[in-house]
């Protein structure tokens, strides 16, 4: 046990993987590097953790008030947020190769641009809500503590993954990630660690 947090070395593997999903930030980060360089990259980096951290302390809120006031219904959240990132993960198994969203990012205005496109996805606020409790124990829950680790761990590793697609992309990875099969393959790859996650945390 790590501050309240159930297999925190499992929940460093689970953010790892969640950060490998393509998407609009992923995209963020290879085009505000092809278009800034290291430091375009590393803004935009910068700009999805503050993102991020919004979205993540709104649904701190309302995990930390369920979790205060009704105990017993925490566990049924577990449940229903493991259910949710099965869900999700066979989505992204079964989905079909698409178009791929464009960004229009504009030149020195990196960060912003990114903090808008993460603050601005609706979806996240629900990942973080169903993917928190999964991770917190109730027994052993520190409180504001408990989540702060959890936020500083999130915001850290984003900052280790944004500089390796950053290095990556201004050298040679932007046309592999372009890759549709690469692309693909990435997708169903997480979607099996969800589901797994989902699942394995539930019935600890």
């Amino acid at each position: 046990m790590f501050f309240g947090i159930a297999d925190y070395a499992s929940f460093v593997v689970a953010v790892i993987v969640f950060l490998m999903i393509p998407g609009p930030g992923n995209l963020a980060l290879i085009t505000s590097t092809g278009k800034g360089g290291i430091g375009g990259g590393l803004a935009a980096t910068l700009g999805v953790i503050a993102g991020d951290q919004v979205l993540m302390w709104l649904a701190v809120a309302g995990v930390a008030t369920l979790l205060a006031a009704y105990p017993p219904a925490f566990r049924g959240v577990q449940w229903l947020g493991a259910g949710y990132l099965a869900w999700l993960g066979l989505r992204m198994i079964l989905a079909k190769p698409g178009d791929k969203p464009v960004l229009h990012i504009r030149t020195g205005q990196y960060f912003r641009q990114a903090f808008a496109i993460t603050l601005l996805n609706p979806k996240a606020i629900v990942f973080y809500m169903a993917f928190f409790p999964l991770f917190v124990d109730p027994a052993q829950h520190a409180g504001v503590l408990t989540f702060g680790v959890m936020a500083a761990t999130i915001a850290a590793l984003t900052f280790l993954y944004g500089l390796i697609v950053t290095l990556l992309t201004h050298r040679l990875a932007e046309r592999l990630r372009a890759n549709p099969k690469v692309s693909r393959g990435l997708s169903r790859l997480a979607g099996l660690f969800m589901i797994g996650f989902g699942l394995k945390l539930v019935v600890r």
